[in-house]
């Protein structure tokens, strides 16, 4: 039930990209965060009932597998657009996008992230399938196993490997640039999700964590949201 949900998903985005991109090409910024927006929108929610299959057998096995063909998947669905807060940061940096369209498309990330949340949380409530029983009674069902500041340095970073193999593999074949990505996204996770989650996406940690943030607003946003783009705008120095 949880694959057809994630799979129903990206093909209803596939289809909303796919109308924008016809509809909209005469209205640039609209069409812009429409299709940022639906994109994140993709990845938040499939991350959301990721995060409820984390505890399937086999342990870890499952839940990596599920993590490197869905980020594939994201990558081949999902071409052209950032999702990634700190992603969207670089041509803003590097002048190939104004600061407003950058804007624009951080806003259209972060009403993706409550949206997706939204609906995860609705499909949730229905109980349709055994990992969504009892789901919405967690609360905040926090990542940070470890303390603040470790959190942070493991935060920034897993943001700095990340976004500097993303620069070192856009040289790559793009069919085989998503799963060098993928491999790169699985195995940071298998070492630093038992810490912290290992998201570095500022946007993704406020979808599935709201919670969290509300009860500790400045230890969340510390880790999720600073030391992420701390990460990205140390790599662009060092690149």
């Amino acid at each position: 039930s949880s694959l057809l949900l994630m799979s129903g998903v990206v093909v209803a985005v596939g289809l909303c990209r796919r109308l924008a991109r016809r509809r909209l090409r005469s209205r640039p910024h609209l069409f812009a965060f429409l299709v940022e927006m639906f994109s994140t929108f993709q990845v938040c929610a499939c991350t959301n009932e990721l995060s409820l299959l984390s505890n399937v057998e086999p342990k870890p096995h499952t839940a990596l597998t599920l993590t490197y063909g869905f980020t594939v998947l994201h990558g081949l669905t999902l071409a052209g657009s950032a999702c990634n807060p700190c992603a969207t940061l670089q041509p803003v940096a590097g002048g190939g996008t104004s600061l407003r369209m950058g804007g624009l498309k951080i806003a259209a990330q972060f009403v993706a992230a409550v949206l997706a949340r939204v609906f995860m949380h609705f499909i949730w409530s229905l109980e349709m399938a055994e990992p969504h029983l009892g789901a919405l009674s967690q609360g905040c069902s926090s990542p940070m196993q470890t303390t603040e500041v470790q959190a942070f340095c493991i935060e920034l970073l897993f943001s700095v490997v990340f976004q500097l193999a993303v620069l070192r593999a856009e040289s790559v074949n793009p069919k085989y640039r998503v799963h060098l990505i993928a491999l790169l996204i699985t195995m940071l996770v298998y070492a630093g999700g038992n810490l912290t989650g290992a998201i570095f996406n500022p946007a993704l940690a406020f979808s599935l964590h709201a919670d969290c943030f509300y009860d500790k607003f400045l230890s969340y946003s510390l880790v999720y949201w600073i030391a992420p783009s701390l990460g990205k705008l140390l790599t662009l120095y060092v690149f």
